[in-house]
C-alpha cells in the first residue's frame, strides 16, 4: 500500500515565493498579514492573507515540479461554487518558471485534520461522510463538464499494465456523481458545531462512481486519525460499506 503525499501546517519558517509576496503586497497583506498555513510534500504552499479591510484570502502556490495545474482547479471551483460551499477563485496566474498561483476567498471552518478535530476523530469522521454526501447530492451530473472516470484515470496509470488489469476487473457503476477527486480528510472543513462547512482542493473534480470518492475519504481517516473510524464515514454518508468496490477503488488510487 502506498500513500499520497501528505500535507500539514509548516513546522518551520518558509520562504515566501515572489509571486505570493507581490500579490500580497498589492492587497496590503505583507508582513504579519501573510501567514503560511499549509505545506505539501510536492513543495506546494498555501498562505492566509489578512487584508486591511478585515477580509481573508488564501493564496495557493505550486512549483512547476509539482505537476499540478491550478488553472484546472480554478475552473472547477468556479463551476462548483454556485451549488456547494467551496472557495471562490479570485485570481490565478502562471509564471515564466512554470509555477502557478491561485487565490481564493475564504470559506468557513477548519480542516478535519486541525488539532481540534484530530482530538475528536469520531465527530470528524462522521462530518467527512456527511459532507461528502452533501457534495455529491448538490453537484449536477448532467451539467458537469469534468471527467474523473476510471477510463480517464487508468489511461494515466503509473504502470500501464496494471491500469489495463484494473480496467478489466472494474465492478459496475453503483451511482454516478460529481466526485471531489481527492476526498481525503484534510479537504473537508468542519465548523465549530462539528458539522461539515465546505470543501477545498477540487483540482480533480469530475464525474465518477461515488465509491471512487467515498472509499478514499474513509481510508484517509486511518492515515490521519488511526484505525477504527472508517465505519463512521460510511455512517455519516448514509450507506453500508461495499467491500468489493472499496477494495477496488483503493487499488485504483494506488495505481494512479
Amino acid at each position: 500500500m502506498t500513500y499520497r503525499p501528505l500535507a500539514a501546517a509548516p513546522e518551520a519558517d518558509v520562504e515566501v515565493p515572489e509571486p505570493v509576496a507581490e500579490y500580497a503586497a498589492g492587497r496590503g497583506a505583507d508582513g504579519e498579514r501573510l501567514v503560511p498555513v499549509w505545506l505539501n510534500q510536492l513543495g506546494g504552499l498555501t498562505f492566509r492573507l489578512r487584508l486591511p479591510s478585515g477580509g481573508v484570502e488564501y493564496a495557493k502556490w505550486s512549483p512547476a515540479s509539482a505537476g499540478v495545474d491550478l488553472e484546472d482547479e480554478a475552473e472547477r471551483l468556479a463551476w462548483a461554487a454556485p451549488f456547494t460551499p467551496v472557495p471562490r477563485p479570485l485570481h490565478s496566474a502562471r509564471h515564466d518558471d512554470g509555477a502557478q498561483l491561485l487565490v481564493t476567498a475564504a470559506v468557513p471552518g477548519e480542516a478535519a485534520v486541525s488539532p481540534r478535530w484530530i482530538a475528536r476523530p469520531d465527530q470528524a469522521a462522521r462530518a467527512i461522510g456527511a459532507g461528502l454526501r452533501a457534495l455529491h447530492d448538490a453537484l449536477p451530473v448532467e451539467d458537469c463538464p469534468f471527467d474523473w472516470s476510471l477510463a480517464s484515470r487508468l489511461t494515466d496509470a503509473k504502470d500501464p499494465a496494471r491500469g489495463r488489469e484494473l480496467a478489466g476487473a472494474a465492478p459496475g457503476v453503483d451511482r454516478l456523481v460529481v466526485c471531489h477527486g481527492d476526498a481525503c480528510a484534510p479537504n473537508t472543513l468542519i465548523g465549530a458545531d462539528g458539522y461539515w462547512s465546505a470543501h477545498v482542493d477540487l483540482g480533480a473534480l469530475g464525474i465518477a462512481d461515488f465509491w471512487a470518492d467515498l472509499s478514499i475519504a474513509a481510508w484517509s481517516t486511518v492515515w490521519n486519525y488511526g484505525p477504527g473510524f472508517e465505519g463512521l464515514v460510511y455512517a455519516g454518508y448514509g450507506v453500508e460499506p461495499d467491500a468489493e468496490r472499496i477494495a477496488f477503488y483503493r487499488e485504483v488510487w494506488d495505481a494512479t
